[in-house]
Parts: structure tokens; C-alpha cells; sequence
């Protein structure tokens, strides 16, 4: 993996990347792991940054200023939350829920 993914990600999420690289055959790029921590991050701290994704544009904004145009058709955003309590109708009403014990799945599911 990647010299510049931070230590606080040397984990599960590069675990996950590469037993689905390998699973599929295929070498995980360096910009490809990054890109994947990046957006990781991004999705982990900045759930306001996300919101644009439940609406009609698609866009997602990075902090470095980049622009990512995203594929309803091919891709699948998970939100991950400790509970709903900040959380406004109008988001709620865009997502789908889906209540999972910790002890009943665990995350390799997520990653298949």
C-alpha cells in the first residue's frame, strides 16, 4: 500500500481494498488506494460534505477542491451511523435504512 495513506487507515479499509483487489484478480494502484482513503475520509468526518449525494447533482466536493461526478447506476453509497438524532426528514427521507447488529454481519459484506 501507499506511503502516503495516513497510519490511522493502515487497517481495516486497506485490508478490505485488497482482499477485493485480490478476489477480483487485480493489483490495487497506488492513486486507486488513495483515492479510496481519501474519499474514506472524507465519508468518515464530513457527512455534510455527503449530503450533496442525496440529491440530483451527484457531485461530490472533496476538500482539496476536486469534483467527483457519481454514477447512481454503478455506485452505492452506505452510510454508517451511531444513531439519527442530528439527522433532518428530508435526509432520512432520501436513504434507505437498514438496521444491522455489529455481531449479526460485521463488515466484509459491505466490501463484496
Amino acid at each position: 500500500m501507499p506511503k502516503q495513506v495516513p497510519e490511522q487507515h493502515n487497517g481495516e479499509l486497506q485490508d478490505a481494498l485488497r482482499e477485493a483487489c485480490e478476489a477480483l484478480g487485480l493489483q490495487a494502484a497506488p492513486a486507486f488506494v488513495s483515492k479510496a482513503v481519501q474519499l474514506w475520509e472524507t465519508f468518515n468526518v464530513r457527512f455534510g460534505a455527503m449530503l450533496v449525494l442525496l440529491d440530483d447533482n451527484c457531485t461530490l466536493c472533496l476538500p482539496n477542491g476536486e469534483r467527483i461526478k457519481l454514477n447512481a447506476a454503478t455506485m452505492r453509497v452506505l452510510f454508517e451511523v451511531a444513531d439519527l438524532a442530528a439527522a433532518s426528514p428530508a435526509t432520512v427521507s432520501r436513504c434507505g435504512m437498514v438496521y444491522v447488529t455489529p455481531d449479526d454481519m460485521g463488515w466484509r459484506p459491505y466490501v463484496r
